[in-house]
């Protein structure tokens, strides 16, 4: 890989601020509720990805023969080698995902999407898929887009899709966990974000149903819109006697910040290893019930808009095309300059 990984030094270009170098510090919750997740799920999660999204294949397959493709985010690499004629390079912030990449002979490494270990113009086209959104600020998940464009050729398109606000199926809000609106810009603090809630009472996960699960290996095309939310809870305080009241609501605009559970079996959870730790650090927590660790995925869920605007005061590329696909959002970028 040191034919296609740039010096560390000649990564970040010299003209580049201070305060840009800071957005590449990972905040608190993106190490707990990310990264240390999808470590610990990696194989459980690698088995039921396996289906590809229609329009991330067609995208793929429209590419010139011979093209190198930069996949930012490959996770199990499922989309790797789609295109036999294109060249293929991989990229995942978990390290077990991407040893699930190389055992399939894939070439892949360990890498930051707001910091892309490649040459600017190395690449012929770049994917992000369902990235962006485990990305916990704004000037993050710019600064992954500003990345993707950089790393491909001029003329280079760049696909992007997020999970949307705006979803398919609403029947699901149960599952996710709606964070407080507003944290400080990068979320940094002692503790962790606390769910919505009145006093001290916490709004927890509900287990996904046994149902779900299993649809969820055979239905995997549907993958974004079978996992997602989505009506809006919320807790109001009743005064008469103190309860609380889950009140569901079809306007899922109120949120765009949620921790999504994900079970994983406990025979598949290391008993004496990352699952223990998490478990011990209060960071997942078991559901005898359902047999399972329950672990919380943080997720930006994006309007509709929201990816254009983060592209709009970009001046080395246009949008030339974006679409709502499976509860998703996606564009597609050139790049111009």
């Amino acid at each position: 890989m040191s034919t296609l990984v740039c010096d560390g030094e000649s990564q970040v270009p010299q003209s580049q601020s201070v305060s840009s170098l800071s957005v590449q510090s990972t905040p608190e919750i993106e190490k707990k509720y990310v990264h240390h997740v999808y470590d610990a799920i990696a194989p459980h999660f690698s088995s039921t990805r396996f289906a590809k999204w229609p329009k991330v294949a067609t995208f793929l397959s429209s590419l010139p023969s011979g093209s190198l493709i930069l996949d930012a985010g490959c996770g199990n690499g499922k989309y790797l080698g789609l295109n036999p004629d294109c060249f293929f390079i991989g990229c995942d912030i978990s390290a077990p995902l991407i040893k699930i990449c190389a055992d399939r002979g894939h070439e892949v490494l360990v890498a930051d999407a707001v910091n892309l270990p490649y040459k600017t113009g190395f690449g012929d086209a770049a994917i992000s898929i369902a990235v962006l959104h485990h990305l916990s600020t704004e000037i993050r998940r710019k600064k992954a887009i500003e990345e993707l464009v950089r790393v491909v050729k001029k003329g280079g398109l760049v696909l992007i899709t997020v999970w949307a606000v705006e979803q398919e199926d609403q029947s699901l809000v149960a599952k996710w966990t709606p964070l407080t609106e507003k944290y400080d810009e990068e979320w940094i603090g002692p503790g962790s974000p606390h769910a919505r809630s009145p006093s001290s009472l916490l709004l927890e996960s509900i287990p996904e149903s046994e149902e779900n699960s299993s649809r969820e290996l055979v239905k995997d095309s549907k993958e974004s819109s079978t996992e997602k939310m989505h009506e809006t809870m919320h807790l109001t305080s009743e005064s008469k006697n103190d309860s609380v009241v889950f009140k569901h609501e079809r306007n899922t605009m109120n949120h765009q910040e949620y921790f999504v559970p994900w079970h994983l079996p406990y025979h598949r959870a290391e008993v004496s290893g990352v699952s223990a730790c998490a478990l011990a650090n209060g960071l997942a927590k078991k559901d005898d019930k359902k047999g399972a660790v329950v672990y919380n995925r943080y997720y930006h869920v994006f309007s509709e808009g929201e990816l254009e605007r983060l592209v709009s005061g970009m001046d080395n590329a246009v949008i030339v095309d974006r679409f709502y696909d499976k509860s998703n959002w996606c564009i597609i970028l050139e790049k111009i300059l």
